[in-house]
C-alpha cells in the first residue's frame, strides 16, 4: 500500500501542480487497475456480474479505507484523496461504481455516527470483512423530493420498525450493512425536512424482513427494489439525531457528488485519450482523422469542459474537508463533470465511428457507464434550479 501524506485541504485555493501525495496515490491506484484490464470488465459487462475480485483488491491495498480515520485501519485521508482515487479507476477503465458508495456514506456517518458506532463498524469496513456500500433514500412516489418519502420507522421500546420500499438501491445484494433513511415523524408541510431519521441496518440479521428484487439495467450497476417489512432496528443504530436525518445526509449527498464529478473526470479523459490515440493513428483518405477539424475539434472542446469541472471539483473537495459549506460547488462540480464527460463520450464514438459500438473497443460500455451520471445522483436539472434559486436568488421553479 502506498504511504499517503497527510491529507490535502485548504480555504478552497486550488495549486497549480498537483501535490506529490496526490501522486503518489494515482500510482498505487493504478497498480492495481493494471491487474484488471478491459477484458475483465467487458466480461463482467456482459455477465452483468460485480467485481468482486476488483472490490476485494482495491479494499486490502486500502484505497476503500481512504476515509477511515487511522485510529480504526482507515488511511485518514480526505475527499480530496478519496476523489482522485475514484477518477483514477475510471480513467484507467475500470468502474468505480460498485464501491464508491462505500466512500460517500462516510460523510454522514463519520460526522454523526457515535463513538460506539464508529468502533464497531469501521475498523471491519477498512480491513474489508465488513462493507458498508449500500444507501437507501430513493422511493418509487417521492423521486428526486426526498421529502415525501413515506417509509417508516416506528419507535418501539429498544428501537424502531421499519416498512416501506426503496428503489434503485444500488449493491445492496453485496453489502452487510446499508444506511436508511426513513420517517420517524409524520411530514410536517411548514418543516417538509423534519422528521426523517437516519438508520444503521444490518442486513446480515434482517432475513425476510427485507426483500430484494433485481432490476435490469442499462448498464452494469446491480439495482434493486428493496421492500420493508417489520424490519426491527436496534436503537444503538439511530445515526445522529432523530428527527435530523436530512440534515445529517446532506454531508453524504454533498461527498457523493464530489465523488461523483472526480468519476466522470475520470471517464471523460479516457474518452478524450483513447479517441486522441486512435484519430492520431487512424489514417483515411491519406491522412489521419485526427487532423479533420470535425475529428478534432470535439475533443478539443471536451478537454476543456473536464478541465475547467475538474477545478471546481477540486475546489469542492477541499472546502468539504475543511468544513466549510460547499453545496454550490459540490452541485456545479457534479453538473459540469456529467456534461463534460457525456461530451466526451458522444466525440470518442463518433471518432471511432463503426468501432465505437463494438463491445471489444469497450467504448460503449463506458458509454453506458457515464450517461448515467447526467440523471443519478442527481439530476442535472435539479442542479440547475439549485443554482437558480439557492446560488443566483431567482424564484424557486419547483
Amino acid at each position: 500500500m502506498v504511504d499517503v501524506a497527510a491529507p490535502i485541504g485548504g480555504s478552497g485555493a486550488v495549486p497549480f501542480a498537483e501535490p506529490a501525495a496526490l501522486t503518489a496515490i494515482r500510482e498505487g491506484v493504478r497498480a492495481v487497475c493494471a491487474r484488471f484490464p478491459d477484458a475483465y470488465w467487458r466480461d463482467l459487462d456482459a455477465r452483468r456480474d460485480y467485481p468482486e475480485a476488483f472490490v476485494a483488491a482495491m479494499t486490502a491495498a486500502g484505497w476503500l479505507g481512504a476515509l477511515i480515520p487511522r485510529e480504526y485501519g482507515g488511511l485518514g485521508v480526505g475527499l480530496t484523496e478519496a476523489a482522485v482515487i475514484l477518477e483514477e479507476v475510471n480513467r484507467q477503465g475500470g468502474n468505480a461504481g460498485p464501491a464508491h458508495a462505500q466512500m460517500y456514506v462516510m460523510g454522514t456517518l463519520l460526522r454523526y455516527g457515535t463513538v460506539e458506532q464508529k468502533a464497531r463498524v469501521l475498523p471491519a469496513i477498512a480491513a474489508g470483512t465488513l462493507r458498508l456500500q449500500a444507501f437507501g433514500v430513493t422511493e418509487p412516489e417521492a423521486g428526486s423530493d426526498t421529502t415525501r418519502i413515506t417509509t417508516t420507522a416506528t419507535r418501539t421500546g429498544d428501537g424502531y420498525v421499519v416498512n416501506g420500499r426503496k428503489i434503485y438501491i444500488s449493491r445492496v445484494e453485496h453489502s452487510d450493512l446499508m444506511l436508511l433513511l426513513a420517517r420517524t415523524a409524520p411530514r410536517d408541510a411548514a418543516r417538509p425536512t423534519a422528521g426523517l431519521s437516519v438508520l444503521l441496518v444490518d442486513l446480515r440479521e434482517a432475513g425476510d424482513a427485507v426483500r430484494l428484487r433485481r432490476l435490469p439495467m442499462t448498464m452494469n450497476n446491480e439495482t434493486n427494489e428493496v421492500e420493508i417489512v417489520d424490519l426491527e432496528v436496534p436503537i444503538e443504530n439511530l445515526v445522529g439525531v432523530e428527527g435530523e436525518g436530512f440534515r445529517h445526509i446532506l454531508d453524504g449527498w454533498n461527498a457523493e457528488r464530489i465523488l461523483i464529478a472526480a468519476e466522470c473526470v475520470g471517464d471523460g479523459r479516457w474518452f478524450v485519450e483513447r479517441a486522441a490515440r486512435y484519430a492520431t493513428k487512424r489514417v483515411v483518405f491519406g491522412r489521419p482523422i485526427g487532423a479533420n477539424q470535425g475529428v478534432q475539434f470535439p475533443l478539443a472542446a471536451a478537454h476543456a469542459q473536464l478541465e475547467a469541472a475538474d477545478l471546481v471539483r477540486r475546489r469542492a473537495a477541499a472546502r468539504f474537508d475543511v468544513r466549510l459549506p460547499c453545496g454550490p460547488d459540490a452541485n456545479i462540480a457534479k453538473y459540469l463533470a456529467a456534461e463534460a464527460s457525456w461530451a466526451a463520450a458522444n466525440a470518442c464514438v463518433d471518432t471511432h465511428g463503426g468501432h465505437g459500438f463494438n463491445a471489444e473497443y469497450d467504448i460503449e460500455r463506458k458509454f453506458r457507464e457515464t450517461r448515467l451520471y447526467r440523471v443519478a445522483p442527481v439530476s442535472n436539472n435539479l442542479v440547475l434550479a439549485y443554482i437558480g434559486h439557492r446560488v443566483l436568488g431567482m424564484p424557486r421553479s419547483y
